[in-house]
């Protein structure tokens, strides 16, 4: 029986869901990275790296390539990128609503007249 589209999201969007992971894809908009550069601007030790680049290889949202000693890490397609700039514009939107609400909050509570 096949997995319904709804379970099928979820569990994507649970492979999304550790900072770590998210780092990575972030890094890799910029292009293909060998591993020692990821390491080089995450704050994690190398098997924990090791072990979320599995992960996110399994999902199939980044491909490695090995050149001599290296293994290269790219995004596999251009729609990973397009997907965390999507979250971007939402945090955006969601951080500036709530800016909004607290400008208003922290206005100063005008007296209400009496009808």
């Amino acid at each position: 029986m096949p997995v319904p589209l709804y379970q099928a999201k979820a569990e994507f969007f649970r492979t999304l869901g550790h900072p770590a992971r998210i780092r990575v894809l972030e890094l890799l908009q910029d292009g293909p990275r060998p591993v020692r550069e990821l390491l080089a601007s995450l704050e994690i030790e190398a098997s924990s790296l090791s072990q979320q680049l599995g992960v996110l290889r399994r999902a199939q949202l980044v491909t490695a390539t090995r050149e001599g000693n290296t293994v290269v890490y790219a995004l596999s397609t251009p729609d990973v990128a397009e997907l965390l700039r999507a979250a971007r514009r939402i945090l955006t939107e969601m951080i500036t609503d709530q800016g909004e609400l607290l400008a208003q909050l922290r206005q100063p509570a005008t007296p209400r007249t009496a009808p």
